[in-house]
C-alpha cells in the first residue's frame, strides 16, 4: 500500500523502524483502549507509511522475545498484548508526553560508583565527573544504593547554563527543530483525510518521543535563550489535540481487538486530551 503524498513528506529521510513504529502505536493508540492488538490492524497501520507485513511480524516476534509484547490466538487470529515489564515504562513514556510535569528548580546529585548506565540512561542524568551524577529532581531519586542529595540553588542562579553543559543540548536542539520543521506546516495546512490526520498524529509522537525522551527536562533558567524545546511542546499539544477529532472515528472503524472494533474514545483517551488542553 503506497503512502499518501502527505505520509511521504512526512516521513522522507526519517529512519523509522518497525519495532520502533509498533512501539509507538501502542503507546498511543492501543494502551488506553485496553492494551490488546489484532495483528492484522497493526499490519495495515503499518503499511501507511511504507512498513512491510514481513517486517512487522518480524519485529512483534522480537518484542515477543525481548518481553514487551505477549501473544494469543482467538481462531485463526493473532493478538498482542502488552508485557507487564513493558508497562512501567510505557506510564513512564506517557506522563512525559501527555501531562509533562514542571520542573520544580531542584537537582538530584547522587554518588555511586555502580550507576547502571542504563538506569542512567532512563533518569536521563549526566556524569558530573568520576562517580558524580545529576539530573533535575523529579520526586524520587532512582534506587541504586548509593548516595542522593536532593539540592536547591540559594544564590548564583545567573550560574545555571553551566550545568547544562552536562547533557548534549545541541542534538537535543537538532532534534527538537526536527519536529517543528516537518510538522509545523500542518498546525495551519489544509484539512486531512480521517486517515491522515491518524498516521500523521502517531508520526508526530514517534518522532517527538524519540528526542523527549533524552531531554533532561532542565528548567527554564539553565536553558539557551533559543532553546526550541519550548516551541516543539506547544506544537505536539496544538496539533495533537487537532489531529485527535479526525484520526479518534478512524481508529474504532480500521483496529481491532479480541472483541472487535476499538473504541473511539475512552476515559483514558479524553484524560490524556484534558491533560494537553
Amino acid at each position: 500500500m503506497t503512502p499518501t503524498p502527505l505520509i511521504q513528506r512526512l516521513t522522507a529521510d526519517l529512519p523509522i523502524t518497525a519495532g520502533s513504529f509498533i512501539v509507538t502505536v501502542y503507546g498511543d493508540v492501543v494502551v488506553p483502549r485496553g492494551e490488546v492488538l489484532w495483528i492484522g490492524s497493526l499490519i495495515a497501520i503499518c503499511a501507511r507509511i511504507g512498513i512491510s507485513e514481513n517486517l512487522v511480524r518480524t519485529a512483534v516476534s522480537r518484542l515477543v522475545a525481548a518481553g514487551r509484547l505477549e501473544g494469543e490466538r482467538v481462531g485463526r487470529r493473532s493478538f498482542y498484548r502488552l508485557a507487564p515489564a513493558a508497562r512501567a515504562e510505557f506510564a513512564d513514556a506517557a506522563r512525559l508526553l501527555y501531562a509533562r510535569p514542571q520542573p520544580s528548580g531542584d537537582w538530584l546529585v547522587m554518588l555511586d560508583p555502580d550507576m547502571p548506565e542504563d538506569l542512567a540512561r532512563r533518569h536521563r542524568m549526566a556524569r558530573m565527573a568520576g562517580d558524580l551524577w545529576i539530573c533535575p529532581a523529579r520526586g524520587g531519586s532512582p534506587a541504586t544504593g548509593g548516595l542522593a542529595l536532593r539540592a536547591v540553588p540559594v544564590a548564583g542562579l545567573d550560574q545555571l547554563p553551566r550545568l547544562a553543559a552536562f547533557w548534549d543540548l545541541a542534538a537535543l536542539a537538532r532534534g527538537y527543530r526536527t519536529v517543528l520543521d516537518r510538522f509545523g506546516p500542518l498546525a495551519e495546512g489544509p484539512a486531512l483525510s480521517p486517515e491522515d490526520a491518524l498516521i500523521a498524529r502517531l508520526l508526530l509522537v514517534h518522532l517527538y518521543r524519540g528526542v523527549l525522551l533524552r531531554d533532561p527536562g532542565l528548567p527554564p533558567g539553565a536553558l539557551p535563550p533559543d532553546w526550541p524545546g519550548t516551541d516543539a511542546q506547544a506544537l505536539f499539544r496544538n496539533l495533537y489535540t487537532a489531529l485527535t477529532p479526525l484520526s479518534e472515528p478512524h481508529v474504532a472503524r480500521v483496529m481491532e481487538d479480541e472483541n472487535g472494533p476499538l473504541p473511539e474514545a475512552t476515559p483514558r483517551t479524553e484524560a490524556r486530551l484534558k491533560a494537553l488542553a
